[in-house]
């Protein structure tokens, strides 16, 4: 355990002598969970920008990249919680930049599948490996054991999450 104070402790000091009942620990563990959450995502949005690639853009190649690089335009709108006509226009943008091409289904000759491209997987593959530089910099300041513990903690807490409020907590 690290004994170097960061903005979080200095936080928790300011505010312990007007909430005096502060978890320090609870509000250590949240707030540090927030801030790494929002330096995270200024990364992406940073990396995006400079692919001049739209989030939205993004979202797209990435859940067509978690399908292998082939889906039907209903399962990306499902996958991103969009409207149908939604995904039309973003893989016809995604067209346009030579990032995606239309090819019939195998399944239904009536329906149109959507492919990645060549260009759309590196488009991709870019902003994913400068996130994940990133991801792997910030948790290299702990062992493997320690991010696996980590893991397996924050597992526990988003079990109790995605649960149903007022369910008993696991022991």
């Amino acid at each position: 355990m690290t004994t170097t104070p960061d903005a979080v402790d200095r936080h928790i000091e300011r505010w312990l002598p007007v909430v005096p009942a502060l978890d320090a620990d609870v509000e250590g563990a949240v707030t540090r969970m927030i801030r790494l959450i929002r330096h995270l995502r200024t990364v992406k949005e940073r990396v995006l920008a400079d692919l001049d690639l739209p989030a939205h853009e993004y979202d797209t190649l990435h859940a067509l990249s978690g399908r292998h690089g082939r889906a039907a335009p209903s399962d990306l709108a499902a996958d991103l919680a969009v409207a149908p006509a939604s995904i039309t226009a973003r893989v016809d943008t995604l067209l346009r930049r030579g990032f995606v091409r239309r090819i019939p289904s195998t399944v239904d000759r009536r329906r149109v599948d959507v492919e990645l491209t060549d260009a759309g997987q590196a488009a991709w593959r870019g902003a994913m490996e400068i996130q994940g530089a990133e991801e792997h910099r910030l948790l290299g300041a702990l062992t493997p054991t320690e991010r696996r513990q980590l893991s397996d903690l924050l597992r526990r807490v988003l079990l109790v999450a995605e649960g149903p409020a007022g369910a008993p907590k696991a022991d």
